[in-house]
């Protein structure tokens, strides 16, 4: 699923996405990267942007380039810090939200660790399954913690 991040006011004309929105359109690539594990990242991208459901902005970019390229560490991380859950068993929204957290926790610096992890549970209300708020909450706790 991919949703149109660009916004227009007829009175301002098209606007710069929010950091939420940039986080919420990777989000989007990360997922869909789950979905497609041999496709470039940049072929998603483009794909994305042909088709207008994308709107590259540089942060939004840079931490589906920083998640994707740092996936075996973000991973390593994740499942380090799952209590009586197998990585298997976590459903691929909950996957996507968990590795974009980390690695902004991981590799942007001018992003408070809370910040990132509030974010993510943001995007997990509205992605993802009831329980997976407190599931990701919990998990990036834990990896902040060990930070």
């Amino acid at each position: 699923m991919y949703i149109c991040i660009l916004s227009f006011d007829f009175k301002e004309g098209f606007k710069a996405m929010t950091r939420r929105e940039a986080r919420e359109q990777s989000f989007i690539l990360i997922f869909e990267k789950s979905f497609h594990e041999d496709t470039q990242l940049s072929e998603l991208i483009e794909f994305a942007k042909e088709n207008d459901v994308f709107r590259p902005d540089d942060y939004s970019v840079t931490l589906c380039e920083n998640t994707v390229s740092n996936i075996e560490k973000i991973d390593s991380l994740i499942t380090d810090n799952l209590k009586g859950w197998s990585y298997s068993r976590v459903s691929k929204v909950a996957k996507a939200l968990l590795r974009m957290a980390v690695s902004e926790m991981l590799y942007s610096e001018d992003v408070p660790v809370g910040a990132a992890i509030n974010e993510a549970v943001e995007l997990a209300k509205k992605y993802a399954s009831d329980d997976e708020p407190s599931f990701i909450n919990g998990i990036l706790g834990s990896v902040a913690k060990g930070l």
